[in-house]
């Protein structure tokens, strides 16, 4: 199993969040977890990037234990993450932004060829890569967060809620560039409460509430099912 996600407990102070979640993700797919807010979703991406730890279960990638591993450890076995809010550095510029999201790498060469083709998928970032973060658009932002991701060369990227607070016509464009890094040989785990975004996009879909999956199905079974259509898609054929 590429990546696994088992029985998966996390809890603030006396409070659990997640009770005991269950995900697996194949190599080469885009998987969405959807969900309310407050659901669960950004503890589960922030303990597979080992931010937060388990106090039950836990998660493997290609069999070793991640949940035993520091943060810096997971990015080095190539899973990064674009977080929730998109957390520029506003201070630094676009390029000192990207240089960062390289901070475990070595290979100035393979560093060089990231960051050409990142800046081939968001040229708008190639154009700005003097500009401080703090003053890009918020489209902009949530392309350099991804981007920032890519540079530590993952084999999987987390994105959480990429699509937040942007307009339809440029979610429509990170989503379509999510799936040319995932032909590009990258696999996706993508937290996104446009539901139906995610689900066009993605291969298999999990729905998660009050920190337990209530479903998983294909991506397209998901976006037929009445149920997540009433509940996350504004009613049935909407």
């Amino acid at each position: 199993m590429f990546l696994e996600i088992r029985d998966l407990h996390v809890k603030y102070g006396n409070v659990e969040a997640l009770h005991g979640v269950n995900v697996t993700v194949n190599q080469g797919e885009i998987v969405t977890i959807l969900g309310a807010n407050g659901a669960g979703k950004s503890t589960t991406l922030m303990a597979v990037s080992g931010l937060v730890k388990p106090s039950q279960g836990g998660i493997w990638f290609e069999g070793e234990p991640l949940h035993k591993l520091p943060s810096h450890e997971v990015v080095k076995r190539g899973i990064t993450q674009s977080p929730e809010g998109r957390r520029v550095f506003g201070t630094l510029t676009v390029q000192e932004n990207m240089n960062l999201g390289a901070f475990t790498r070595k290979d100035q060469a393979g560093i060089r060829r990231n960051l050409d083709w990142i800046y081939s998928l968001f040229p708008r970032l190639a154009e700005r890569r003097e500009q401080l973060a703090g003053t890009l658009s918020g489209g902009e932002q949530q392309m350099l967060a991804i981007g920032r991701a890519l540079m530590g060369d993952p084999r999987i990227l987390l994105l959480d809620e990429p699509s937040l607070g942007l307009a339809p016509i440029l979610v429509r464009s990170i989503f379509e560039t999510v799936r040319k890094i995932n032909q590009a040989g990258v696999t996706v785990v993508l937290v996104e409460q446009n539901a139906r975004a995610a689900l066009k996009l993605a291969t298999r879909g999990y729905v998660l509430e009050v920190g337990n999956i209530v479903m998983e199905d294909t991506a397209a079974s998901l976006l037929a099912n009445p149920e997540v259509q009433n509940a996350y898609l504004g009613g049935a054929g909407a």
